[in-house]
Parts: C-alpha cells; structure tokens; sequence
C-alpha cells in the first residue's frame, strides 16, 4: 500500500493554504525597505543608514516558552505572537538598537489551521505597530519530536544601532541609579514554576479573588509589555548608563548581565507593590522568596541604570498609562 507524506503525518497542502490565508497580514507589516514578500527562499531588506554615521547590526533570538502550554490549555493563540515580538524587541532595545526586521519559527507535531492563523496574526500586527517587518520564517511539522496539540514559538531580531550610541553598560559606575518600569504580568518566563503551582489548585477559568476576577488563564496570557517606544526618547540622554530586560533570572541577575567588574547591586525589594499575581504563587506553593526572585520579574519589566542628575527627568518622560516609572536601587562597589 502507498504511504504518502500527508499518511506520515505532514500535510504541505493544509499549511500552504494556512501561509496563504495570512499573506495579506504579514504584508501589512512590511515597510518600503522590504523588497520580496513571503514565499521567496529569503527575506530581502535594504538597509537604510541615513542618519547612522557607523552601523552596527544587532541580533536576538528568544522564544515564549512554556506560555504555549497556557494557550493551548483555552485554545487562545491571540497573545503569544504579540508576547514573541515584543520580547525580542526588549532585547535588542537594552543594546539602543532600533529593530530592522523579524523573523518567526512555529513547529508542532500538527499545525491546527486555527492555531497557526491565531499566531501569526499576533505577530504580524505586533511587528506592523512597532515597524519591524515580518521577512520570513520557518512553520514546521514534526510528529514524533514534538507532543501532540503543543507547538514552539520562537523569533529572531535584527536591528541597527550607531557604534557611538552602543549601549553595553560600560558607563555603569558607582551611585547610578536603578529605575524599574512595570510589567503587565509574568511576561514570558518563569511559566513551568507558575503552571505547577496554580493549576495544581485553580482550573484555567477559575477567577480566584486574588486576581480581582481575572481568570488564571487571562493573567497568564496578558501580553509581554513592549517598551521601545517608551525609552526610545531617551537612548540619547548621556545620563542614560544602561538598560537590563527583566527576563529569565530575574531583576538581580539580569541586571548584572551589564554590570562591568567591580561593581554591584542594591535593590530594594520593597519599594514597590508586586503584582497579585506573585504574591498568589508564592503563598500557594509555597515558593521562597530566593526563588521568586530568581524566577519572575515580581512587576518589574525593564531596568534603566542613569546618573543620579538624570533621574528625575528620566522618569518624568517614562511615565505612562500603564504607571510611573519607580526607583527601587542603585549601583555599589563590590
């Protein structure tokens, strides 16, 4: 008896008619430097200098983890598009780089059509309102690596930054303070420790009073904040010193990632109110607070190390709708 590719378990046809169908979304993130739509074996951008007296490409990998897991969990695949993007583009933000182009990975053992169009309808409008075109990507199917009605989601950044507007913590030194600008929730880690423990107790509908008549899920889901566009204004300030993505690690860890040597940390961790979110996962595990704080990011999404002289400039332009920004450190001598 024939065995055709579709009898393994790849249907090329289904996830042509998919690619196809979201065509028109992803076109409406390309920009006048994009030079071939999808569907060519390449992404073709022309790089635009203007402006840039010397050019330094800058480039970021990173996916949404375990975050899939939650979305599969209510068949909700709006966010997770959106969460990707915006956190590469936090990445190669703490760099000063400006995203050029993005590129996507989505790999399952089956690609569900209503899935697939779900994400990359995320991606797509995420990446048209942050101007970062969608040139390309990989949509794979592979029964027998991956575990049936899950997917990976993963992205790749580039973007451009001057080489004398590098940012690389270099000018860190002692007495610069550290400014802390909320995140909207767990972001996209720390998700296998968040999942075992609330999912041991709520189901994904439950709405535990903890979270003010959120659902566990919908707090799951809310989407990675981006902050390009809240610190772009201030890539340019020389009281600027640094700026650290709160991401897998935590605030301690991850801040340290741009500390030079001889240099250290102080944090109060009191200094602002932590999301109900954590507070809820911390008691129900019970989870001690050196893991919480290697783990999440406990409300605070982005680090902005400046000058003392800088401070309070530099949160009177960062604040916005979603809070003001707040002091929560500084930087010591080791």
């Amino acid at each position: 008896m024939a065995m055709t590719y579709k009898d393994a378990g790849v249907d090329i046809h289904a996830k042509s008619a998919i690619l196809d169908a979201a065509k028109a979304d992803i076109a409406r993130s390309h920009n006048p430097s994009v030079l071939k739509g999808i569907g060519h074996f390449g992404g073709l951008f022309a790089l635009d200098t203007a402006g840039i007296e010397n050019p330094v490409l800058v480039a970021s990998a990173d996916g949404v983890g375990t975050k899939v897991d939650v979305a599969a969990m209510v068949g909700n695949y709006a966010t997770i598009g959106r969460d990707l993007v915006h956190h590469c583009i936090n990445d190669i933000l703490c760099c000063g780089a400006k995203p050029l182009f993005f590129l996507d990975y989505v790999a399952a053992a089956h690609l569900q059509s209503e899935t697939l169009a779900q994400i990359l309808k995320g991606l797509s409008a995420a990446c048209a309102e942050h101007d970062t075109p969608l040139i390309g990507g990989e949509t794979a199917e592979m029964p027998g690596v991956y575990v049936k009605g899950k997917c990976d989601l993963v992205g790749t950044i580039v973007g451009v930054v001057d080489r004398s507007r590098i940012l690389d913590g270099s000018r860190i030194q002692p007495g610069d303070l550290l400014i802390g600008l909320p995140a909207s929730g767990l972001h996209t880690n720390g998700y296998t420790l968040a999942r075992k423990v609330l999912f041991n107790r709520f189901k994904p509908t439950d709405a535990p009073d903890e979270l003010g008549g959120c659902s566990v899920a919908d707090e799951l889901l809310k989407v990675h904040r981006c902050y390009e566009k809240q610190i772009r204004p201030i890539l340019a300030d020389d009281g600027l010193t640094g700026l650290a993505h709160i991401t897998g690690g935590g605030i301690l860890n991850n801040t340290a990632r741009i500390l030079p040597d001889g240099l250290a940390l102080h944090v109060d961790f009191a200094a602002w109110t932590r999301p109900p979110v954590f507070d809820l996962i911390q008691k129900l595990g019970p989870v001690p607070e050196e893991d919480m704080r290697q783990t999440f990011n406990l409300g605070i999404g982005m680090i902005v190390v400046v000058r003392p002289d800088a401070a309070d400039r530099t949160i009177d332009v960062l604040a916005d709708e979603n809070g003001t920004p707040v002091r929560i450190g500084s930087v010591t001598k080791a």
